[in-house]
């Protein structure tokens, strides 16, 4: 088998920020040869498909600068660091959903961009929601909730009414999980 390692000689970093940090890696290639790795770190998230008890999928409308305009998402949020990401899920689900879960199902474990980032998102789906009383979204987030049933989710990837990753990735295992159980 190949050896594909890269060895890392030396980091320089350039940016440190509250979601993310960039540093760039001078490595050695496995061909022996130098090379430069530009990392953007970021402490990791989650997404969470959130079912009612009348089965819809509780989703956010949420403006994304970086993208010039409103997106439909599933409640997602950055890991603190040392916290067990399940923590995290119900953490995020109280914040912009007013709701945590009665029972939360691991879907997936995947890096965001592994070419040039750390992130790795963990995918949950959550049932049986018992409402958060008091829970607020944090103060520079501004979210609207918007219930689809799971085939009008689903709908909407194939229609570019969602067009964020997680958000596929999570809808996709979710409906994936959901039809193995009956």
């Amino acid at each position: 088998m190949m050896n594909l390692t890269e060895t890392v000689t030396e980091s320089e970093r350039l940016y440190e920020g509250r979601v993310v940090s960039l540093r760039v890696d001078s490595i050695v290639l496995p061909n022996g040869k130098p090379g430069k790795r530009e990392v953007v770190e970021h402490g990791g998230a989650i997404a969470v498909v959130a079912l009612d008890a009348a089965g819809n999928v509780l989703l956010v409308r949420q403006f994304r600068l970086p993208t010039g305009g409103t997106l439909l998402e599933v409640p997602a949020g950055g890991i603190e660091a040392g916290e067990d990401p399940a923590l995290a899920a119900g953490r995020e689900l109280a914040e912009e959903i007013g709701f945590t879960p009665g029972k939360l199902t691991a879907l997936y474990e995947a890096y965001v961009a592994p070419g040039y980032c750390t992130e790795k998102i963990w995918g949950y789906l959550a049932e049986e929601l018992v409402a958060a009383p008091g829970a607020h979204t944090d103060h520079d987030e501004f979210v609207e909730t918007v219930a689809l049933s799971l085939e009008d989710a689903l709908a909407a990837i194939t229609d570019g009414r969602i067009q964020d990753l997680k958000s596929v990735a999570c809808l996709t295992m979710a409906a994936r999980l959901l039809a193995q159980r009956g």
